[in-house]
This record gives structure tokens, C-alpha cells and sequence, in this order.
């Protein structure tokens, strides 16, 4: 008898899958029992849920997120393309583009890199990166961002 062992890239693309269920028994399943998701710091999607201190989730809270919180937040339309999947060894690299309508009404469209780590078949790490800036005027608007000033001031020309 032969078992085939699912490759990196095809358990990654298994979990975003499954992510669409929206079954947190099975979301939690894809992850190892010490997975973490580190997420951008204080980034718009976290603030819209009222969370001014997540830099990580573990395995129940990741299934939570995604079963529960992230239909809260993007309530429409919602579209995740994966724009490319590279693997090397037990690191996975995404990139992803998600479009949808959000909970206040408005258009939310941000590209997302994960840079996700395999252990015995299940997904072990996860580090997101993303425009957060840009997630936060969508999701906040225009109006919220506030202007800076700048710490350094221009140099003076010669003359």
C-alpha cells in the first residue's frame, strides 16, 4: 500500500479551501496545536473588531477569526484570489488579493503576502503582510488618516 503525502503548497491551498467553509472545527484542524498567526499590529481589520492588541493568534482564535469575525467585517461580495503560490522545502509563500464589501457599507480591496511554515502536514506559522495603510483608509476612510508633519525639513539650495 502507497500513501501519498501531500506536498506544502497543496496543504496550503487545502486549508484556503477549507478557510471557505467557514466550519471552525475544521479550520482548526489545518493547523498544528502550537500554530500562531502573526498579523500586522494595530491593522484596520483587528481595529474594526475592537482589538487594539493583536500581534498573533493562536489555533482557536485563528478558527474564530475566520469562521465567525471575518464575515462580520467583509459582508458582501467577497472575493479571494490567489495571485501566485511559490514553495520552497516547508515554506509557502502567498499572495492573495481580497475585494469585498464591508460591514460599513464600503469597497474594501487590499493585496496580502502570508509566508506560511508546513510541519507534518498542517500549517505551523503564518506571517501576514499587507498594506496597512490602505487597509485602514478603506475600512476607515479618507477622513481618519491624519496628516503628519515632517521630522525633517527640506535642505536649502545653494545660491
Amino acid at each position: 500500500m502507497t500513501f501519498t503525502v501531500a506536498s506544502p503548497k497543496e496543504v496550503v491551498v487545502a486549508a484556503w479551501r477549507t478557510f471557505s467553509t467557514r466550519d471552525p472545527s475544521r479550520i482548526e484542524a489545518c493547523f498544528t496545536k502550537d500554530a500562531v498567526w502573526l498579523v500586522p499590529f494595530r491593522n484596520a481589520t483587528a481595529l474594526a473588531l475592537g482589538d487594539h492588541e493583536t500581534r498573533g493568534m493562536d489555533r482557536q482564535q485563528i478558527a474564530h477569526f475566520i469562521a465567525n469575525d471575518f464575515g462580520r467585517i467583509f459582508v458582501a461580495d467577497v472575493k479571494v484570489d490567489v495571485l501566485r503560490l511559490f514553495g520552497d522545502g516547508d515554506v509557502v509563500i502567498l499572495e492573495q488579493r481580497t475585494r469585498a464589501t464591508l460591514a460599513n457599507g464600503r469597497s474594501y480591496c487590499n493585496d496580502y503576502c502570508f509566508i506560511i511554515k508546513v510541519r507534518d502536514g498542517r500549517i505551523a506559522l503564518i506571517r501576514e503582510y499587507m498594506d496597512t495603510l490602505s487597509g485602514f483608509r478603506q475600512v476607515f476612510g479618507e477622513e481618519a488618516v491624519k496628516p503628519v508633519e515632517p521630522i525633517v525639513r527640506p535642505a536649502r539650495t545653494a545660491r
